[in-house]
């Protein structure tokens, strides 16, 4: 009885230690992060149905100087499209429609809308183009009939079914399908068959006049300055946006969509996490993306001006992340990093990257293929994949990406001295890929 009873002290001692050490490599990272990166914003980590980490950084409100706190709520951007997938699915169930239903039973006129399905919609296989910003970012006339008629002149990207294009217009139109049939507002219908039944409390769709308690306010960067989030017409910017929450609601959501059938079946759910096409899309979520760590993951990111959005589930590993920004904070590299801490990888933290005056002639030996990263020469320039990027040196091998510090390249030699690998490190978790052109 003693030697169990000193076992069971033992594994509960373990595991919480476990745990704390967890918790304090979560911390660090995300410390670095605020630190270095200036993140703003709040992110929560779930293992084993327990949290083991969250934490607010920054502000909710620059003028102000008001600090974000673990209940500020963001705008998710396009986290908020697999809410609308999961009330398609809701309706679906009910029979009050099918996902094999044309897009021309809810829009009668609606160009090719007989060839287009709500499963379409759902996979981004429908051949709409990606957005009508240019209508939810400067009008303030709008009405539904307009909107429609707009988007009815944009001619689709390829035959329904055919290809792949991610598209907010299609979840648009869901969102407003889900009206039709629900005979509720988009709002009103998740309010009462989402949010209230996860206990969702704290999460809502964007309007252009309620007050929200503890909204954060949006800043994005232009000429590397943080500027004020322009207007947007929250009345036509939902479906594929406008959802808000807090990172304790987005992990309610997390268990209510994955450990129970509150919101949906198990055959709705397999639905939702299937893979319909070559990017990976489920419905409102990627399956299995690139950066799953060879792990199975669903995930969506989201970002539009300010708010830089990232939900990551690991549901083999019973691991949970979220990152929410109002100030365009690269969420979804961060959660990688994170990610990577939960499994166990070495995992380098950020810190102020200097550039240096280098001899640019050693950029020669670096230039040639990586697997499917190029490194490319221009005017005694160094580029990353195309001429968009540059690389800035901060040593004669290490360089550091233009438009996101967060990735950094280190070109290695072999024993020759001749160039043979790039070791490249992504939110810290290090990629080694081989010279296979150029060496």
């Amino acid at each position: 009885m003693k030697s169990r009873l000193t076992l069971v002290v033992l594994l509960v001692f373990t595991f919480g230690y476990s745990q704390k050490e967890l918790s304090t490599k979560l911390e660090q990272y995300m410390d670095a992060q605020f630190a270095i990166n200036d993140f703003s914003g709040t992110v929560l980590v779930s293992k084993n149905d327990s949290i083991v980490f969250e934490k607010a950084y920054g502000f909710a409100n620059y003028e102000w100087k008001v600090k974000n706190t673990i209940d500020s709520k963001f705008s998710l951007a396009s986290v908020s499209k697999q809410f609308t997938a999961a009330a398609i699915l809701q309706l679906a169930e009910k029979k009050q429609l099918s996902l094999e239903d044309p897009l021309s039973k809810y829009f009668s006129h609606f160009p090719k809308g007989e060839k287009i399905t709500l499963k379409m919609l759902l996979s981004h296989n429908s051949g709409l183009e990606m957005d009508f910003d240019e209508l939810y970012l400067t009008r303030t006339d709008l009405d539904k009939d307009s909107v429609y008629s707009d988007l009815a002149k944009k001619p689709l990207l390829f035959e329904p079914g055919t290809h792949t294009a991610y598209s907010n217009i299609g979840y648009y139109l869901l969102a407003r399908i889900i009206e039709k049939v629900s005979g509720q507002s988009y709002s009103e219908y998740l309010k009462q068959h989402v949010f209230d039944k996860a206990k969702m409390y704290n999460s809502g769709v964007s309007t252009n006049d309620v007050i929200v308690d503890k909204m954060t306010q949006l800043y994005y960067f232009e000429n590397d300055k943080l500027v004020k989030n322009p207007y947007v017409n929250w009345n036509f910017n939902f479906g594929h946006d406008g959802i808000y929450s807090t990172v304790e609601d987005l992990n309610l959501w997390n268990k209510a969509l994955f450990d129970s059938e509150i919101l949906l079946s198990a055959e709705s759910k397999k639905k939702m996490f299937t893979s319909y096409n070559d990017q990976n899309f489920g419905f409102g979520f990627m399956i299995n993306p690139f950066y799953n760590q060879n792990h199975q993951m669903m995930a969506h990111d989201g970002g539009f001006f300010g708010a830089m959005t990232s939900f990551n589930k690991f549901p083999e590993d019973k691991v949970f992340i979220t990152v929410l920004s109002n100030n365009q904070s690269k969420s979804y590299y961060i959660s990688y990093g994170l990610a990577g801490i939960c499994f166990g990888k070495e995992v380098e933290l950020p810190y102020k990257h200097i550039q240096a005056a280098i001899d640019t002639k050693l950029y020669d030996q670096y230039i040639g293929d990586y697997g499917d990263i190029k490194i490319l020469k221009k005017d005694n320039k160094l580029y990353y994949i195309d001429y968009n990027i540059e690389l800035y040196p901060e040593s004669a091998t290490k360089f550091f990406r233009s438009d996101n510090k967060n990735t950094t390249l280190e070109f290695i030699q072999n024993k020759k001295g001749k160039i043979t690998q790039l070791e490249i490190k992504k939110a810290g978790i290090k990629e080694v890929k081989n010279k296979t052109k150029g060496v």
